[in-house]
């Protein structure tokens, strides 16, 4: 059982995990991508973003799998040649981009529970997420694992509840409001920039050992990552349109339901959430600098790992104090989205296809397995 959670199921809730704390926890991100395409469009965008996912991630974990490029400069590397560099610009562009909507989520949150400064919940989330980069791997698996699968229970319960609370609201916007033309851009830009959160994904899969695993994974990472936003944006949709100028329409959604307990427990595992997006991401910035000094014949100072984390999102708050999670969803997330279609989506499933199948005439590295 544990050797099928950890290559069937922990690439897809890790992915999962990171995409989800970006945004989507908060429903910024639903809201601003597929609310605009209606309650029936919005559901038909999110199942062409999950079809997406799920090719490209199976295409990519069986390129890791083969190449054994467990860090993003190694994997694109393979991908892009020289041109590795232009995804290293542009992840970091969208890390500081994702951390200022967790600090900016993380404050909103914080405020709205406990009614503390918005900047005491954010450092809260930059403290956390420093300790949980000094801890490693085995403990970064564990956080965000158990984030995905907390966070899933808490989306059942919260449609669920939303269903008995507002069910006919709900019933009555699928019926009346049109399918808008853009649900399939609206799906297609929405799994564009999500898919640089993969990234975050490769450290994990060393637990690969087969073709099938890395295929059978990614293809499962789609749903994994997409069911929890269809089940959030079914209850959110009884309060449409209304919700669409919610900061934190979650917590907009949770307070509806006039049960305090119950926004407290969601609102924590939306932080926990949080945290956890923000140590995957900037543990894959990790990665990629203890490899260079693996490279150089040395090993990375346990205590730069946490001093990175803090650096980065010292420079996010800053933009999430000057734009604001509305504006940053909106603006940054949108401009982002067609760059890693093209550096990611389109060379994984042309390039990386072609070097799977290269790779598949040719011997395998010593102690890999054929499909």
């Amino acid at each position: 059982m544990k050797d099928f959670y950890q290559r069937y199921l922990l690439p897809g809730l890790v992915f999962q995990s990171v995409v989800i704390g970006g945004g989507y926890a908060s429903g910024r991100e639903l809201i601003e991508f597929f609310g605009r395409a209606g309650p029936t469009g919005g559901l038909l965008g999110m199942g062409v973003a999950m079809l997406i996912w799920s090719v490209t991630l199976a295409v990519s974990f069986e390129l890791v799998r083969c190449t054994q490029s467990f860090d993003y400069k190694s994997f694109f590397s393979q991908l892009l040649g020289r041109g590795w560099v232009l995804f290293e610009i542009s992840y970091f562009l969208l890390l500081l981009l994702v951390l200022s909507v967790l600090g900016a989520a993380s404050g909103e949150i914080v405020h709205d529970g406990t009614g503390a400064p918005k900047l005491a919940g954010t450092l809260a989330m930059m403290i956390v997420v420093a300790l949980g980069v000094f801890f490693g791997n085995r403990t970064i698996e564990r956080a965000l694992g158990g984030s995905a699968i907390a966070l899933f229970a808490a989306f059942i319960v919260l449609v669920i509840w939303g269903l008995a609370a507002f069910g006919d609201r709900i019933a009555q916007n699928f019926a009346t409001v049109p399918v808008q033309d853009n649900w399939f851009m609206s799906g297609l830009t929405y799994s564009g920039y999500n898919m640089a959160s993969v990234v975050a994904v490769f450290f994990c899969l060393r637990h690969l050992t087969c073709r099938r695993e890395a295929i059978g994974a990614g293809l499962l990472a789609g749903p994994l990552t997409m069911l929890p936003g269809m089940l959030f944006f079914v209850a959110m949709m009884g309060w449409y349109p209304e919700i669409a100028g919610a900061p934190v329409p979650a917590i907009f959604l949770t307070a509806k339901l006039n049960a305090p307990w119950f926004n407290f427990i969601f609102s924590a595992i939306v932080l926990w959430t949080l945290v956890a997006t923000g140590v995957g991401m900037i543990h894959a910035v990790n990665e990629r600098v203890a490899k260079i000094y693996r490279e150089r014949g040395g090993e990375m100072p346990r205590l730069l790992r946490p001093t990175l984390a803090l650096g980065l999102l010292v420079l996010a708050v800053f933009a999430a104090d000057a734009v604001g999670i509305i504006g940053l969803v909106a603006k940054g997330y949108g401009y982002s989205t067609w760059l890693f279609i093209g550096l990611l989506v389109v060379p994984v499933l042309t390039i990386g296809v072609r070097k799977i199948l290269r790779l598949e005439s040719s011997p395998l590295p010593q102690g890999m397995s054929t499909p």
